[in-house]
């Protein structure tokens, strides 16, 4: 079982930038592939990007402008969001799994955090 908790989100002005943290409880955090989602309101949940291992993949709507990173020792996994639009507006959930799959489905991830607000105003 993991648990995972989001922190780091809040509001920001268009071009600012924050990092969001996902603290996972459990002893084999670093077996996990550990996934970034946003849900804007009336949208579906849309994938933001990955980290397996060493390994990144980023959205096209994200890419160059957000970055994933991990520390296993502390069991946190990391988004930092730079170059904000108004449109990456969204509750932000990170999700661990291993299961088969591309990394952007969700039916890939086992675990999955409460959610958190990010709020980019232009």
């Amino acid at each position: 079982q993991v648990q995972l908790v989001e922190s780091g989100g809040g509001l920001v002005q268009a071009g600012g930038s924050l990092r969001l943290s996902c603290a996972a409880s459990g002893r084999t955090f670093s077996n996990y592939d550990m996934g970034w989602f946003r849900q804007a309101p009336g949208k579906e949940r849309e994938f933001v990007g990955a980290i397996s291992w060493g390994d990144t993949y980023y959205a096209d709507s994200v890419k160059g402008r957000f970055t994933i990173s991990r520390d296993n020792a502390k069991n946190t996994v990391y988004l930092q969001m730079n170059s904000l639009k108004p449109e990456d507006t969204a509750v932000y959930y990170c999700a661990a799994g291993g299961g088969l799959g591309s990394y952007s489905y969700t039916g890939k991830y086992n675990y999955w955090g409460q959610g958190i607000q990010v709020t980019v105003s232009s």
